[in-house]
């Protein structure tokens, strides 16, 4: 199978984008080592090392390995998660595809945004206010602890393990690209490293990895924003104006409907991004590093104006590459075409507007949002194994926090040795799909389940289980049997496609809620009225604090 494979295409938030950007196909040419970005890769590595090795000397209870001891402030947090959350492919991917498509690009960066006030005005303040390390302690806090927990570890091992393979091919790629190292090698460098970012510092070092990684990222997009912004006199309707003078399509360009035509693939896309990222665990993961739900808001609403922000700019970079590097020849191969496929767009661009220095810079911190995101990644992972399924379900808390944390290790190291066989085993693989499955799980498995289990008393344990399994399953299924997989990865004819969408989170997020609806309204059982008389104590605790850990009582 040839390989249709790019930051963008294997790390974007649905396989839609897989039509949206071009990609690598066959081997990365080699090309001459850039040394500028290899001396601020090596720069960035020795500094979050030596941050990890701190991090490491102050991390020595179960509280301080999973949420930092509690004691990140929302600002450094809503950084975190700024930085966590803008991968790669959000620099990459949507600047890319605002290059090839122009004002449709847009959808992503607006899709990628609008999950935010939900989890704003919704999630976060309950969140931290029920929970303790993971989402899993919301969703099992009054229901029974083993179900629960096995259906929210399975659902963040499959989620992290997609997301894991994506980003894992993806920094091999971009390395190989890059720096001229192997595809293998660079592979074994990324997951070496994010082992030793979690399993020694935990969510400290983590923490301040995504931290300097948002910082690096924010700057240097901003730099090359304002650059494309003073090649176009500071005119927003000059650099449109320039862009539809060279682009191919013209005015095409800023008529919408280029990238998503079809209504039903557009609300189902919309639903994946809004609410997988309300349920992804990486993500809700980060609310308890903060002291209360008061910083826990905080946190949502800097990463909001930072996340935002962000996307603004990577729009502006998407036009201004049309202006500044699809008319220079020094960026075209030997056919006419961008080097490396339009997912490249922004990195030819930093050169266009800072030199190679610049362009030494963008590539380390490309690498450096990858190494950022697996970290966060592993993290959630490990702390499902060990946290939900080893102590609350196994151990079924008897076990001590040294136990918890030696099992945590484990977990880390085993989840890096995966990722990296996984990410070697995909390089030749069309993987588009399993970022956009990641989301639809999340969707459809994660944040039903979360969401009830704060919002509603008829909530049961029956309910929330084959809810959670149905929506998990069935967004596995409709994805194999749509044109996502059963066109572009098993080849087969598009008459022969069983689902005729490209993302199924209308489908299995709707079949989630009603399965999960209905078998709580059909449970009688005495375990069941229980769980359903427990709802009031826990909507005091989400809604005033009282009784969760750090928070202050009043």
């Amino acid at each position: 199978m040839n390989t249709r494979l790019f930051l963008a295409v294997t790390l974007a938030a649905s396989p839609l984008l897989a039509s949206a950007a071009d990609a690598i196909s066959g081997p990365v040419a080699a090309r001459s080592l850039n040394w500028h970005a290899i001396v601020m890769f090596f720069a960035f590595v020795s500094l979050t090392l030596g941050i990890t090795y701190w991090a490491a000397r102050r991390t020595r209870s179960a509280k301080d390995f999973y949420a930092a001891g509690g004691g990140i402030s929302g600002m450094q947090n809503g950084l975190a998660i700024a930085g966590d959350y803008m991968s790669a492919a959000s620099f990459l991917g949507i600047s890319a595809m605002v290059f090839e498509k122009g004002y449709d690009g847009l959808i992503y960066s607006i899709g990628f945004l609008v999950g935010w006030p939900i989890i704003l005005f919704l999630v976060a303040e309950r969140l931290r206010n029920l929970g303790k390390y993971t989402f899993a302690d919301v969703a099992s806090y009054r229901l029974q602890q083993g179900p629960v927990r096995t259906l929210a570890a399975v659902g963040t091992l499959v989620v992290v393990a997609l997301y894991l393979i994506a980003q894992m091919v993806g920094a091999g790629k971009l390395i190989q690209l890059l720096f001229g190292m192997s595809y293998q090698s660079a592979v074994i460098l990324v997951g070496a490293l994010m082992v030793m970012y979690v399993m020694f510092g935990g969510m400290l070092a983590t923490t301040w990895v995504q931290i300097i990684k948002a910082v690096l990222l924010l700057s240097g997009a901003s730099f090359m924003a304002i650059m494309v912004l003073y090649h176009a006199g500071f005119s927003f309707d000059g650099m449109f104006q320039a862009a539809i003078a060279v682009h191919a399509k013209k005015e095409a360009i800023m008529a919408p409907g280029g990238l998503v035509s079809n209504p039903i693939d557009a609300i189902s896309l919309g639903l994946a991004l809004m609410f997988g990222t309300a349920g992804l665990p990486h993500i809700l993961m980060r609310f308890f590093t903060v002291a209360d739900a008061r910083e826990a808001r905080k946190s949502v609403f800097y990463a909001t104006g930072f996340i935002g922000y962000f996307y603004i700019l990577t729009f502006i970079i998407g036009f201004g590459a049309i202006m500044l590097v699809s008319t220079n020849p020094e960026f075209k191969d030997a056919a006419g075409k961008l080097i490396g496929g339009t997912n490249m767009a922004a990195v030819h661009l930093a050169k266009a507007v800072g030199g190679d220095f610049f362009l030494g810079f963008i590539s380390a911190v490309a690498f450096a949002t990858i190494l950022a995101v697996v970290a966060g990644l592993t993290l959630s992972g490990a702390s499902a194994v060990s946290h939900d399924l080893y102590a609350n379900v196994f151990a079924r808390g008897r076990s001590n926090e040294a136990q918890e944390i030696r099992v945590s290790k484990y977990a880390t190291l085993l989840l890096g040795v995966a990722a990296i066989a996984l990410g070697i085993a995909f390089e030749e693989q069309n993987i588009a799909f399993m970022v956009g499955l990641a989301f639809s799980i999340a969707a459809s498995a994660n944040f039903p389940v979360l969401f009830l289990s704060m919002f509603w008393k008829g909530l049961t344990t029956r309910g929330a289980v084959i809810g959670g399994f149905t929506g998990l399953i069935s967004a596995v299924v409709l994805i194999v049997l749509g044109p996502t997989v059963w066109v572009d990865v098993l080849h087969h004819s598009k008459e022969s496609v069983w689902f005729p969408y490209k993302n199924p989170a209308l489908f299995s997020m709707t079949l989630a809620f009603f399965t999960t609806w209905l078998f709580s309204v059909l449970d009688h059982s005495s375990k069941a009225e229980a769980e359903k008389r427990a709802y009031l104590p826990q909507f005091i605790r989400s809604m005033t604090g009282i009784g969760a850990e750090g928070a202050s009582q009043h």
